[in-house]
């Protein structure tokens, strides 16, 4: 497959390689050249600790939780 550089840099992925990589409007790629060749990888932008936010679904506090599964601190 290949694409042409329009006038100010741009290029269109083809859509079968968009499909394979699961590249959507919006995703972020990171650009290299290694050997003549020109390389992108698609690059994961997402927060690590939102994904998981809230995923307990609780109203307790972090420091009700921690004394519930260690017990009363002893001091």
């Amino acid at each position: 497959m290949t694409a042409v550089v329009a006038e100010r840099g741009q290029v269109t992925i083809p859509k079968p390689i968009r499909e394979k990589m699961g590249i959507r409007p919006s995703c972020a790629l990171s650009f290299s050249v290694k050997d003549g060749m020109l390389i992108a990888v698609k690059v994961d932008t997402s927060d690590p600790i939102s994904r998981w936010m809230g995923c307990l679904k609780t109203n307790k506090t972090t420091d009700e939780m921690i004394e519930e599964l260690r017990g009363p601190a002893v001091l």
